[in-house]
């Protein structure tokens, strides 16, 4: 079992950049693929990005695809989710989430372990 916590949220200006991670404690991250989740307000949760156990795969929703950057340390057991270029649409509650399903999966089902989630706000 692995336990995640994001970190790096807040509040940014449209066109601005932050920076979040994940870490993991328990089990070692490279176990897992990893991916970002978000949800915002009265939305259901959707995929943002998603990465393979060594890093060599990605995969990014068409809404952040050539804004945000997912990576991965597995020697700090941290997964990163950069984010450029921000609109306000972009503003929710991030989830880090990790699968130890083969392949790479942009379905939340097949993502076991979930941390609590760091808030971002974009302003116009």
């Amino acid at each position: 079992q692995v336990q995640l916590v994001e970190s790096g949220g807040g509040l940014v200006q449209d066109g601005g950049s932050l920076r979040l991670s994940c870490a993991a404690s328990g089990r070692t991250l490279s176990t897992y693929n990893m991916a970002w989740f978000r949800q915002a307000p009265g939305k259901e949760r959707e995929f943002a990005a998603t990465i393979s156990r060594s890093g060599g795969s990605t995969r990014y929703a068409d809404s952040v695809a050539g804004r945000f950057s997912i990576s991965r340390d597995n020697a700090k057991n941290t997964v990163y989710l950069q984010m450029n270029r921000l609109k306000p649409e972009d503003t929710a509650i991030y989830y880090c989430a990790a699968s130890a399903v083969m392949a790479i999966t942009t379905e939340p089902a097949t993502y076991a372990y979930w941390g609590q989630g760091t808030q971002v706000t974009v302003s116009s």
